[in-house]
């Protein structure tokens, strides 16, 4: 990901790595016969996470391109409409 700084994109690596460790378990749980509670449970822990770490990626694509429009534009290839349309799209 290039615009995002160094410490937003560690952080968005811990929490797509946290729902990946989440969805295993869920896969564990069903493959083991979980019961339905735990499975629920997870997956709602991995769609949390998923949708943080896609909420931060689009984020740190809007200061960036508030902050320097062109370099943005230029970066990522992304208007502000495409970037309000990412964001929308995982509300």
């Amino acid at each position: 990901m290039r615009s995002a700084d160094p410490e937003t994109q560690r952080k968005i690596l811990n929490r797509l790595k946290r729902a990946r460790g989440q969805l295993d378990a869920v896969i564990r749980e069903v493959e083991g016969e979980g019961s339905c509670r735990d499975v629920v449970t997870q997956l709602s822990a991995v769609s949390t996470a998923l949708d943080r770490a896609g909420f931060a990626i689009v984020s740190s694509a809007m200061k960036n391109c508030v902050a320097d429009p062109e370099r943005a534009r230029e970066d990522e290839g992304l208007t502000v409409e495409e970037l309000e349309k990412l964001f929308l799209s995982l509300a």
